[in-house]
């Protein structure tokens, strides 16, 4: 089980499982809603996701849709705003950012090598270079075309 939550700490929650995508996304829609040039995303089945703060979870939460992706709800928090999850009604998968995972005394995100990124997905839209061993994709991995 991986643990994570937001800035301030209102927002937890927990996933069980392996992922079924850990990567960079360079997408527009993930450099416009972090304010980054690219985010680690990491999805899970919905169902491997629970929300463990105190009830009711929805006090602490506001949810958005983005127009680009009506499909996809996203949750933050009310107190600091930090974007938590993702859920996509299409897949019936959520996605959490590995900024927000739970990290050790040092500041490395535990349990890493669980969820470390595979690839770099939607590269053309990169705002700069990666140079790394990690595939570089146009879309999701192995679904798309390789760049390198």
């Amino acid at each position: 089980m991986m643990r994570g939550g937001c800035f301030c700490g209102s927002v937890t929650y927990a996933v069980t499982g392996t992922p079924t995508l850990s990567a960079f996304c360079h997408c527009t829609n993930c450099q416009r809603l972090s304010g980054c040039p690219f985010v680690h995303t990491i999805h899970f089945p919905a169902s491997a996701f629970m929300w463990t703060h105190p009830a009711p979870h929805e006090d602490r939460l506001d949810s958005y849709v983005v127009a680009a992706k009506p499909w996809k709800t996203r949750w933050r928090c009310k107190s600091c705003g930090a974007c938590v999850m993702s859920a996509n009604s299409k897949t019936e998968n959520c996605s959490v950012w590995g900024a927000h995972l739970a990290r050790d005394e040092t500041g490395k995100i535990l349990d890493w090598e669980s969820v470390k990124p595979t690839a770099h997905i939607f590269y053309e839209t990169r705002m700069l270079d990666v140079k790394d061993d990690l595939g570089k994709w146009t879309g999701y991995e192995n679904s798309s075309t390789r760049l390198e």
